[in-house]
């Protein structure tokens, strides 16, 4: 029997490679998958893996009139040569692109998976630009993903489309492989490595734990929070090295010592927006360690005591499941996708949002009374939770014992998938 042609598109293969890993070659036992993106280097890998068959397609993330064009010609006559079933695209750029296409092409079922809503970290001009390149998009297609439940409350809240809109499962792209992300798994990896390394004796049962503390300079003294995180302002970063400098300054007050943990580039990135206040905290403080970018970030959060992440916008982001997973609590912001994966005060604290709804940062005034010195109610609520997951054991450890049960639950990564399938065969 002929298999229904469902055609994935994401702008970029570093996507396919990481957003949708495994997923493409669960859906091939169903379906003809073709993924479709810009090689960057992977593509062929992704096919290898997935058993899938990829093409190669001109697509770029920034805005480029000529080059847009261009890749938009190529979609069409694409999907007209391969008379998809299904074209299912995420993604802003390619989602874009991909759904116009196969509108024009008269594809019969065109998926819109929204992920993140770029226009809400932004102001103005493009702002304006960017929601309307989101309402073009949900136009051309005929079924709306939203990532969850705060993407489509958002898309409805901003009048970016009306159509019906569709949460599978309970959200996100691609769920989490719980059995790989645990910490028995992880020590086992790190126990084959301590056997050449030597650094602790290799006591039955091992702990992965305190070899990766061992490793990284940690003594049980230490309190460590872990941050996954490009160096950019909408990551939270200028208020997380405002809270960490004061945490450090007030450590005697504290029963452990506060750490900071960094899982990615040092660098700060070209229009980051770090101040030169956090910069110079950052890269001076002793109570910072910078771990770089790393391919298996398993050992960083077993090495953990709890996730901090105060993002300024996300669409269901992959770090607090994947902290959650390894029985680490978490602070997030009050944004898209971290209030649905924690629940305040079973799995982790969630904090005010750093921004409104329009883009804005929201600021103490300078003679506010309530601002005790914090620039923000969010960099204020992030000091009061960091400290009290020092101070109070007993509510962060019975919030650690919650977090891998509550990502079991809701996110495991086959039952994602297979609300993915059941979904596909209701069009």
């Amino acid at each position: 029997m002929n298999k229904k042609k469902l055609i994935r598109v994401t702008t970029a293969d570093i996507s396919l490679n990481s957003l949708l890993r495994g997923q493409l070659n669960y859906l091939n036992q169903y379906y003809e998958v073709v993924g479709v993106a810009k090689d960057t280097g992977v593509l062929d890998e992704v096919a290898a893996r997935e058993g899938i068959r990829v093409i190669d397609a001109p697509l770029e993330r920034p805005i480029s009139i000529g080059k847009d064009i261009k890749a938009l010609w190529f979609l069409w006559r694409l999907f007209r040569r391969e008379k998809p079933w299904c074209v299912h695209a995420n993604t802003p750029k390619g989602s874009l692109l991909a759904m116009v296409a196969a509108w024009a092409a008269r594809v019969p079922n065109r998926i819109y998976l929204v992920t993140g809503l770029r226009y809400q970290a932004t102001t103005g001009m493009l702002r304006a630009i960017l929601k309307t390149m989101e309402r073009m998009t949900c136009c051309c297609a005929n079924h709306v993903i939203p990532e969850g439940e705060g993407v489509k409350r958002a898309l409805r809240e901003d009048r970016i489309t009306r159509k019906q809109l569709q949460v599978v499962h309970h959200g996100n792209i691609n769920g989490k492989n719980t059995s790989y992300l645990s910490r028995e798994a992880t020590s086992k990896l790190l126990r084959a490595e301590n056997k050449e390394t030597q650094l602790m004796e290799d006591a039955t049962p091992f702990d992965g734990h305190r070899y990766m503390r061992n490793k990284l300079g940690y003594t049980a003294n230490d309190f460590v929070f872990i941050l996954i995180a490009r160096m950019v302002r909408d990551k939270g970063i200028n208020e997380l090295a405002e809270v960490m400098s004061r945490l450090v300054r007030h450590s005697a007050d504290l029963p452990r010592q506060p750490k900071l943990l960094i899982v990615g580039e040092k660098e700060v990135q070209s229009g980051g927006n770090i101040t030169p206040e956090a910069q110079r905290f950052l890269s001076n403080s002793a109570a910072v360690f910078y771990a770089g970018l790393q391919k298996d970030v398993r050992p960083y959060l077993l090495a953990a005591d709890a996730l901090v992440f105060p993002s300024y916008r996300e669409g269901f982001p992959n770090v607090p499941m994947e902290a959650g997973a390894m029985e680490l609590p978490c602070i997030v912001t009050n944004i898209n996708g971290c209030n649905e994966i924690i629940i305040d005060g079973e799995n982790g604290v969630i904090i005010p949002a750093p921004v409104d709804r329009h883009g804005h940062l929201i600021l103490f005034a300078s003679d506010d009374p309530l601002s005790d010195g914090f620039f923000s109610p969010m960099s204020k609520a992030l000091y009061q939770a960091m400290c009290d997951f020092i101070k109070n054991a007993d509510n962060t450890n019975r919030m650690a014992a919650n977090s891998r049960r509550l990502i079991q639950e809701r996110y495991e990564q086959r039952d994602v998938w297979e609300a993915l399938r059941r979904m596909y065969a209701e069009l």
